[in-house]
C-alpha cells in the first residue's frame, strides 16, 4: 500500500457526508474565498481524528506496537495542517471556536466507542453524522447566513444521513439481519413524512431513499455498487436542498 493509502482512511461512505452539507452550504450562502481554508480544515480534521480514533482501538487490541504507531504521523501532521488553517480563520472569526465546541461531545463518543472497538456500533455512526450536518449551517454562517435560514436545510441532511448507517449495514455487516431491515425501512418510513412536511417537494428524493431501502437489500450487491448508489443519492439530496432552500 502506497503512503498516501495509508493516510487515507478507507471509510470511503464518509466522504459524501463530509462534503455534501458543506457544499449546501456555500450554495446556499454567498460563496467566499474563507469557506475554502475552512472546508480543508474540516477535510484534515476529520483524518486527524480518524487516525487518532485507529490509535486508540489498536493499541489496546494489537499485540504489535507498530500497527497502533503507523497512526501517530498521520494524526499529528493532518492535526497542525487543522491547526494552520483553522486558527486564522477562529481569530477572524471567533464563532468558530462555539461550532468547534458544539461538535466536541460527538467526537468524544467516536473515540470512546473506538477505544473500545465498537466503532460499527449504531450510536457511533449517528454521532458522526450530527457534526457532519451542522457543518451546512457553519458553512452558510461564514457565507452571510443566518443560522435560522440553515436550520431546515441541515435537518433535511440530517433526516438522510442518519438513514444511511442503518441501511449500509443492511447491505454489508447486517445483510441477514431482518431486524436491520425492518428497521432501516421504517426509519425511512418515518424520514419520508418528516421531509414532506418540511417540503411537500422533498418528498420526491425521500421516496426514492425509502425505494432503495426497501429494494435494495438481499439483493447481493457489491460494495462499490452500494457506494455508487450512495454517491447518487447524495448528489440527489444536494440538488434538492439546494433548489428548495435557495
Amino acid at each position: 500500500m502506497s503512503a498516501a493509502g495509508r493516510w487515507i482512511p478507507n471509510q470511503h461512505g464518509a466522504w459524501a457526508m463530509l462534503t455534501v452539507p458543506y457544499a449546501a452550504g456555500v450554495l446556499l450562502g454567498d460563496p467566499g474565498w474563507a469557506q475554502l481554508p475552512l472546508f480543508a480544515a474540516w477535510l484534515a480534521a476529520y483524518v486527524a481524528a480518524f487516525h487518532a480514533q485507529q490509535w486508540l482501538r489498536l493499541r489496546r487490541l494489537s499485540r504489535n506496537p507498530r500497527a497502533a504507531a503507523r497512526h501517530v504521523r498521520p494524526a499529528v501532521v493532518l492535526g497542525g495542517c487543522t491547526a494552520v488553517l483553522g486558527l486564522p480563520l477562529a481569530v477572524a472569526y471567533p464563532w468558530l471556536l462555539l461550532a468547534a465546541a458544539a461538535m466536541a461531545p460527538f467526537l468524544a463518543v467516536n473515540a470512546r466507542h473506538a477505544r473500545v472497538n465498537r466503532e460499527r456500533a449504531l450510536l457511533n455512526g449517528l454521532a458522526a453524522v450530527v457534526p457532519a450536518c451542522g457543518m451546512l449551517l457553519v458553512a452558510l454562517r461564514l457565507g452571510g447566513g443566518t443560522l435560522a435560514e440553515g436550520l431546515a436545510p441541515a435537518l433535511v441532511c440530517l433526516l438522510y444521513f442518519a438513514g444511511t448507517v442503518p441501511y449500509v449495514k443492511t447491505m454489508i455487516r447486517e445483510k441477514n439481519s431482518a431486524a436491520y431491515r425492518k428497521g432501516s425501512v421504517a426509519y425511512h418510513a418515518a424520514a419520508l413524512l418528516a421531509a414532506a412536511l418540511l417540503n411537500p417537494w422533498l418528498a420526491l428524493p425521500f421516496a426514492v431513499y425509502l425505494a432503495r431501502a426497501a429494494v435494495l437489500p438481499g439483493r447481493g450487491l457489491k460494495v462499490p455498487v452500494v457506494g455508487a448508489v450512495e454517491v447518487g443519492c447524495s448528489l440527489l439530496l444536494l440538488g434538492f436542498v439546494v433548489a428548495v432552500y435557495g
